[in-house]
């Protein structure tokens, strides 16, 4: 039988044509995909590298952690993250009520590819950084599964990679560990400097069979008694942490009861975060692969005692008890094989946040992103550290700002950063480390690339050049910055005359111009509702005489209290609500006029957005505009917090 022999030239390390950009992003994590979608549509063209066939870092489905963020999940009211995470997560509560994770690939993929200045590259690896400790001139990769090799050359650079690779290779100034107490003067830091770090964790996914289920341990998989899991709730139960110190409720409590409490809800049907290692080891990056497999034979003896062995405890009359773990019927059905990384380096930026910025809620001046998780500062020994809690958790009221400078790095003048390898020190990164605070970083940051672009700036010079513009441009973009408003000359809505054919008390028609797109802090509703719908409910902006319109941008109202991320545990699932938000308008038409006469219209159907675009084919002339409410997606009354005609 004749063969074909296909005779091709030996392997080339020539990392090929090199292909120009604007902004390099490096990290297709959550802060990454932002910080491309956020570049591109600011008309620079980006190219996003991921080393990972999914996008969402510890989000995806490699990893299933749940985005955690400024609102404590619940805990504060009104904090929830907005700009391309709340559309990302908007669309996946249409999409994706059954948590599926693969959807949530989908979701966050379908993003990218619809941005046409956007080139993304999915397994592909950053090999070789071109760095003259100074500025980087480009950068090698190589994609795995085409065996294909790029250099890509841009003005600008974004290291996303969490573990500051990109910045760590060009030479950039970066920390790692613990700062000793001196350095920031934060009074929680230990006195003198170590490479302590948090470890990463590996989760799992188990599934209710309906029927008995065993489970054989491997032979290589860790042997676990009760006392291994002291401080690391293993059974069903709902906790908080009382200052160093954590309290136990009944698994049926009401979330309610506790509203000032971030409450965490316990099943052992998916993985718990203590689940821990490698902190200790002073090498999370170098030694991955240890602690990888060193966290497989953890996850798997955790397991086996869950299923195989009584849980012992103390009863209410102080004496040794035992009962059931609950897991007699559920069945091992995802382990990860990615563990999640908490912290490595920290690349060195114009402004270095610390605890101190946190605790007093600091409103910098040229704030981009803001935080509210905790400072969430988990033992370096992970599950290795026995007999102590597994995790300090400083408290944080309110909201804090993050400055600008902390995306710059302070060393290589056209690199950025954003996600948890920006500039902060150990203790304000456990803060700042969550995945949508991340994500809202990168945002900003992929706004200012490339914005700094098109001004032909570097990082730096565009934020003391255009601090002003950068920050409208986000709020515009409905990014929200405690402390700053809407005070954009373009936007004609500012100076409208605003009425409405009904409002209800404290919610009135003119508070869609108040510069301010959600509830803040101080009460302050900044909300237009209608009261009832009936017929439909009319919002009008008029001025004195005709503006040029090409644009109307209206922000709604989900519900900025509640969180809809994507989770395995029965604790999110539970108290997420389902579906599309009900505040949100669902059927809307608008309408300009000039002199009574209709000038254009468009009317919008099965809307499930909260920020909602409408432009116009071309400019035209009005003097009024008309939003009238036909439909919301289940509340009574129409709501609207915010509408810019441009």
């Amino acid at each position: 039988m004749e063969r074909f022999i296909h005779e091709t030239p030996a392997p080339s390390l020539n990392p090929g044509v090199r292909q120009q950009f604007d902004v390099v992003i490096i990290g297709g994590g959550m802060s990454g995909l932002c910080a491309a979608i956020a570049s591109a549509r600011e008309g620079a063209k980006t190219v996003l590298v991921q080393d990972r066939p999914v996008f969402g870092g510890n989000a995806s489905s490699e990893m299933r952690m749940h985005i955690s963020g400024a609102s404590c999940h619940w805990g504060k009211k009104n904090a929830s993250e907005t700009g391309i995470l709340m559309e990302l997560m908007l669309e996946n509560k249409y999409l994706n009520d059954n948590y599926n994770y693969s959807i949530w690939d989908a979701v966050l993929w379908g993003a990218a590819k619809r941005e046409q200045n956007l080139t993304i590259y999915l397994n592909t690896t950053m090999e070789t950084v071109h760095s003259d400790g100074k500025e980087i001139q480009w950068v090698d990769c190589y994609q795995m599964t085409t065996e294909k090799r790029f250099a890509l050359e841009g003005k600008i650079y974004m290291d996303c990679t969490g573990n500051g690779t990109l910045g760590y290779f060009a030479g950039a100034e970066y920390a790692i560990g613990r700062e000793g107490r001196k350095i920031y003067n934060e009074k929680d830091a230990p006195e003198e400097c170590d490479g302590e770090t948090m470890g990463n964790t590996l989760y799992y996914v188990a599934e209710d069979k309906g029927h008995p289920v065993k489970f054989i341990k491997p032979d290589w998989a860790m042997t676990l008694q009760e006392s291994d899991f002291v401080g690391r709730t293993h059974f069903n139960a709902v906790t908080y942490h009382d200052d160093e110190k954590v309290i136990y409720l009944p698994y049926d409590v009401d979330y309610h009861d506790y509203p000032d409490k971030l409450l965490e809800k316990y099943d052992v049907k998916s993985g718990f975060w203590w689940i821990e290692l490698g902190g200790d080891w002073n090498d999370v990056i170098g030694q991955a692969e240890d602690i990888r497999w060193e966290l497989y034979r953890l996850i798997y003896g955790v397991w086996d005692h869950i299923k195989n062995q009584p849980h012992k405890y103390i009863n209410e009359k102080g004496e040794e008890a035992e009962m059931s773990h609950g897991a007699e019927n559920y069945d091992l059905v995802w382990v990860g094989n990615m563990p999640g990384t908490r912290e490595s380096r920290r690349l060195m930026g114009n402004y270095i946040l610390t605890a101190d910025d946190i605790l007093a809620n600091c409103r910098h001046d040229d704030a981009v992103a803001y935080g509210g998780w905790p400072m969430d500062e988990h033992v370096a020994g992970g599950f290795d550290a026995k007999g102590i809690n597994p995790s300090i958790v400083r408290n944080v009221d309110g909201l804090y700002t993050i400055p600008y400078g902390c995306f710059c790095s302070n060393t290589i003048s056209n690199l950025m950063m954003a996600g948890r390898n920006i500039s902060a020190s150990k203790l304000a990164m456990g803060s700042t480390r969550v995945m949508a605070t991340c994500a809202i970083g990168g945002e900003a940051a992929g706004t200012a690339a490339a914005l700094a672009v098109k001004h032909g700036v570097s990082p730096k010079e565009y934020g003391e050049q255009y601090m002003d513009e950068l920050q409208q441009t986000l709020l515009k973009n409905d990014c929200y910055i405690p402390g700053k408003r809407n005070t954009d000359p373009a936007d004609h809505a500012r100076k409208a005359t605003v009425t409405a054919t009904s409002e209800k008390a404290g919610y009135e028609a003119v508070k869609v111009i108040s510069g301010i797109a959600r509830t803040e802090e101080d009460g302050d509703t900044n909300l237009w509702v209608s009261d009832g719908i009936g017929e439909g409910q009319t919002l009008t902006l008029r001025w004195d005489a005709p503006i040029e319109m090409k644009q109307v941008r209206l922000t709604l109202d989900p519900d900025l209290s509640d969180e809809r991320c994507i989770s395995v545990s029965t604790a999110f699932i539970e108290k997420e609500p389902v579906g599309v938000a009900v505040q949100l308008l669902k059927d809307y038409t608008v309408t300009a006029y000039c002199g009574g006469e209709a000038v254009w219209s468009q009317k919008v159907e099965g809307n499930y957005q909260r920020l909602n675009i409408l432009n116009l084919p071309e400019s035209v002339k009005a003097d009024k505009v008309e939003i009238t409410v036909h439909a919301t997606n289940g509340d009574p009354d129409a709501r609207i917090f915010e509408v810019r005609v441009y």
